[in-house]
C-alpha cells in the first residue's frame, strides 16, 4: 500500500513537472516583437523606403506591411524567415505601392518565433497614420552675399513654406547645413573654396532643402564670385629640416615612413595633414543654431603676420619637386609664449593635440562658424566653456608642425578653412554678415 501511494506521489511530481515545463515553454515569451519604422515624420513620398527595425528574444519569424484605407488592406510586402534571428531589418520601397495623395494608415504586422498559440508564435500590430506628400518644399532667397572671394565666405537668408528634414547650400556637391532661426527664417554661411576658380564657383553653388516626405527641392544660386591671388613658393628642403620633423613627430607616421628622412617628412605633409582637415570637418559638426559671435573678431595683440592664408608651398629635395601644400590659416607672431585670445565670443568644441596643428583649440560661434588657434604651448580652458571676445585661452608656442614660436590662426565656415584676414575686418563683417542677415528682420 506505501509502495502504491509512493508510485501514485512520484507519477504526479513528474506530471506536474512537464505540465510546468510545458507551460513554461508555451508562455515564456507573450510579447510580440518590437518593431520601430524609420523615417517616421508623418509624411512619405513614392520614393521613400521605409526602415523597418525588428527584434524579439524568440527570433523573428515573419513580417507584412499593408495599406488600410477605409477598413481595406492592401498588402505592399510579405516575408517569411526561414531563419530565426533576434534582429531584423527590412526596407519597404513605397515606389510600386501605388499610393494615392493624402492621408493613410501603414500596418506593419511582425510575428516572432516562440511556442505561443499553439506554436503559431505572437504577433505585434503597429498602425501608423502617415500622409502622401509630393510636392517638393518652396524655398524664397530673401538676401544674397553682394560678392564673395576666392577662399572667402558668403551668407545667405531664406525661407521654406513648409516643416524640413535638411536644408543647406551645396558647393559642387559638398553639403553645408543652414540653419533655423526662431523668426522661421535659414541662416547658411558656406565658403568660397581656396581650390575652385570664379569661374567653376558661379556655376557650383545650388541651394537645396528636403522635406518630411522625402521631397527634394534644389535650385541654382547666382553669385558674384571674383578671383583673389594667393602667394605661391618653392622651399628647398634640407637635411637638418628633415632631421628636426623627424625628431619631433616621428610618432605621427608608420614606422615604414619614418624609416627615412624624406619619408616621414612627405608622410606627415600629406597623409596627417588630409586626416587633420577630416577631423576639423568632424568637429565643426557640432556647431550651435544661433549666431553667438559680435562684429569682427580680435587678433593676437601687437602681433607680425609669417605667412597668409592659402599660401601655395612647392618643396623640393635634391633638386627634383616632391611635394606640396597649402597653408589654410593666418600666422602671427609676437613674444614667445604670448598670451592668445578668443577672436570672438563662443564655446570651445575641442581641445587636444591634433597632428600638424599641434596643440590646438576650436570655438564654435554658431551657425558653422568657427575659429582654429594652433601651435600652442598651454591651453588655459577646456571643452564646453564658454568664452568672450578678448578672453586668454592660451599661449603661443612651437608644436605641431611648426619650428618658431607663433599662432597659427584658423576660420572654418562649414568645415572648410576660409581667409581670416575677412573675419578681422569690421568693414568686411558690417558689409557681407551684418547687414545681410538683418536686412529681412528690419
Amino acid at each position: 500500500m506505501r509502495t502504491r501511494s509512493m508510485f501514485s506521489s512520484v507519477l504526479g511530481f513528474l506530471v506536474i513537472t512537464v505540465l510546468l515545463a510545458g507551460g513554461y515553454t508555451f508562455l515564456k515569451d507573450m510579447d510580440g516583437p518590437v518593431v520601430q519604422i524609420t523615417p517616421n515624420t508623418g509624411r512619405v513620398s513614392p520614393k521613400s523606403v521605409l526602415k523597418i527595425f525588428i527584434t524579439d528574444t524568440s527570433g523573428v519569424r515573419s513580417i507584412s506591411v499593408g495599406i488600410r484605407r477605409n477598413n481595406v488592406i492592401t498588402t505592399i510586402f510579405s516575408r517569411h524567415f526561414e531563419q530565426y534571428l533576434p534582429e531584423r531589418n527590412v526596407e519597404v520601397p513605397l515606389a510600386e505601392a501605388n499610393l494615392r495623395e493624402g492621408a493613410f494608415d501603414l500596418e506593419i504586422r511582425a510575428t516572432d518565433a516562440s511556442l505561443a498559440g499553439f506554436g503559431q508564435g505572437n504577433m505585434r500590430t503597429l498602425l501608423l497614420p502617415l500622409r502622401l506628400d509630393m510636392q517638393p518644399p518652396r524655398i524664397s532667397v530673401k538676401t544674397l552675399p553682394p560678392n564673395v572671394h576666392r577662399g572667402g565666405s558668403a551668407v545667405i537668408k531664406y525661407t521654406i513654406d513648409e516643416d524640413v528634414s535638411e536644408s543647406g547650400v551645396l558647393v559642387a556637391g559638398y553639403f553645408v547645413p543652414a540653419y533655423l532661426q526662431k523668426d522661421g527664417s535659414y541662416l547658411c554661411f558656406f565658403p568660397f573654396p581656396y581650390t575652385m576658380t570664379a569661374k567653376d564657383y558661379k556655376n557650383a553653388v545650388d541651394i537645396t532643402a528636403t522635406d518630411l516626405a522625402g521631397n527634394v527641392t534644389k535650385s541654382h544660386l547666382t553669385i558674384m564670385a571674383y578671383e583673389r591671388n594667393f602667394k605661391s613658393d618653392t622651399l628647398q628642403l634640407k637635411e637638418d629640416f628633415l632631421i628636426a620633423v623627424q625628431n619631433k613627430l616621428r610618432d605621427l607616421a608608420p614606422e615604414a615612413s619614418a624609416s627615412t628622412l624624406l619619408g616621414c617628412y612627405l608622410y606627415i605633409n600629406n597623409q596627417v595633414r588630409t586626416a587633420n582637415v577630416h577631423a576639423l570637418r568632424e568637429i565643426t559638426k557640432n556647431s550651435a543654431a544661433a549666431m553667438l559671435w559680435s562684429g569682427a573678431f580680435v587678433r593676437l595683440p601687437r602681433s607680425a603676420p609669417r605667412a597668409g592664408f592659402a599660401d601655395h608651398r612647392f618643396f623640393t629635395w635634391q633638386g627634383k619637386l616632391v611635394g606640396e601644400s597649402f597653408h589654410l590659416g593666418f600666422d602671427l607672431a609676437s613674444i614667445r609664449n604670448a598670451e592668445v585670445p578668443a577672436g570672438n565670443n563662443g564655446r570651445i568644441v575641442f581641445l587636444g593635440n591634433l597632428g600638424i596643428y599641434g596643440n590646438t583649440i576650436v570655438i564654435d560661434h554658431g551657425l558653422g562658424c568657427m575659429s582654429l588657434y594652433s601651435h600652442l604651448s598651454e591651453q588655459l580652458v577646456k571643452v564646453g566653456d564658454v568664452v568672450t571676445k578678448g578672453q586668454i585661452i592660451g599661449k603661443t608656442g612651437s608644436t605641431g608642425l611648426a619650428f618658431g614660436d607663433h599662432l597659427h590662426l584658423g576660420i572654418l565656415v562649414g568645415g572648410v578653412e576660409v581667409n581670416p584676414m575677412e573675419w578681422l575686418d569690421s568693414k568686411w563683417i558690417r558689409d557681407n554678415i551684418t547687414d545681410r542677415v538683418d536686412a529681412y528682420l528690419q
